[in-house]
C-alpha cells in the first residue's frame, strides 16, 4: 500500500503544480492583454486540485483498502483533468 500511496501522492503534487501553471498563465495573460486560460479551465484545475488533495489526505490517514479508494480517486481525477483540459 505504501507504493500506491506514494504514486498517488506524486500525482496529487503534479495536479497542484498544473494548477499553479494555469493560474500563472492567467495572471500573465491578464497583465499583458494576452488571452490566457479561461475561467472554465481555471475552474477545472481548482476543483481537481481540491479533490486530489482531499483524497490524498484521506489515503494517507487510512490503512487497508481505504488507501486504494483514496488513491484511485486521485488517479482518476488527474486522468480526467489531463484528458479534458490538456489533451482534448
Amino acid at each position: 500500500m505504501t507504493l500506491v500511496r506514494t504514486v498517488s501522492g506524486v500525482v496529487a503534487g503534479g495536479v497542484v503544480v498544473l494548477l499553479c501553471v494555469v493560474v500563472g498563465a492567467a495572471v500573465i495573460g491578464a497583465r499583458r492583454d494576452f488571452p490566457g486560460p479561461g475561467v472554465e479551465s481555471l475552474s477545472w484545475h481548482v476543483v481537481a486540485a481540491v479533490v486530489v488533495v482531499l483524497a490524498q489526505v484521506f489515503a494517507d490517514r487510512r490503512r487497508g483498502m481505504s488507501v486504494l479508494f483514496g488513491s484511485a480517486t486521485v488517479l482518476v481525477t488527474a486522468g480526467v483533468l489531463l484528458w479534458t483540459q490538456w489533451w482534448g
